[in-house]
């Protein structure tokens, strides 16, 4: 489990407010390694209460799976999508969370992020329409150095976020 990513669903309990970003994670559990290093380079927005994210291994015991994880899903302003070979064979993630991802992309509901973790083939998909990121297209994985990738990544999740955040004050 991501405590950087749990840290923020817990604190978005007692101190949430609406100008915060929410954040969706789909993602192959195959890969929470890398899930979770995306997390902590996601720490300083959620410290700065401009996002709170929310990833599947946040439902809690006994609680509805299906319903929480599709409650989180539609009421997030930002999908990211973490794609690897893992993600593109995985059933649920690919048929299911992209399908719904880029239904709410189309109707203007919520900005998609493919982020290319992994080298796979991704090119003809439903997504491959978006503008993906790390920027310069190569996979988070194969940079020397991953937190410089990681850091691309971060820092486009918050040019997208403070966009986000200025339609929400406008709209206000």
């Amino acid at each position: 489990m991501c405590p950087n990513c749990l840290k923020s669903t817990k604190m978005s309990a007692v101190s949430s407010t609406n100008s915060m970003i929410k954040v969706f994670i789909s993602y192959s559990h195959q890969d929470e390694a890398i899930k979770d290093e995306l997390c902590v380079h996601l720490a300083t927005l959620r410290r700065q209460k401009k996002i709170e994210t929310w990833h599947d291994r946040a439902i809690e015991a006994g609680a509805e799976w299906e319903e929480t994880l599709k409650a989180k899903f539609y009421a997030a302003d930002v999908i990211l999508l973490l794609i690897t070979p893992r993600f593109m064979a995985s059933d649920y993630c690919y048929d299911k969370e992209t399908q719904w991802a880029i239904e709410r992309h189309d109707k203007g509901q919520a900005r998609v992020i493919p982020i290319i973790m992994k080298p796979c083939d991704w090119q003809d998909t439903p997504f491959c329409k978006l503008q993906f990121l790390p920027r310069e297209g190569k996979p988070v994985t194969t940079w020397d150095n991953q937190d410089e990738a990681l850091l691309n990544v971060a820092k486009g999740i918050r040019t997208v976020v403070e966009t986000l955040s200025k339609k929400q004050t406008v709209l206000a």
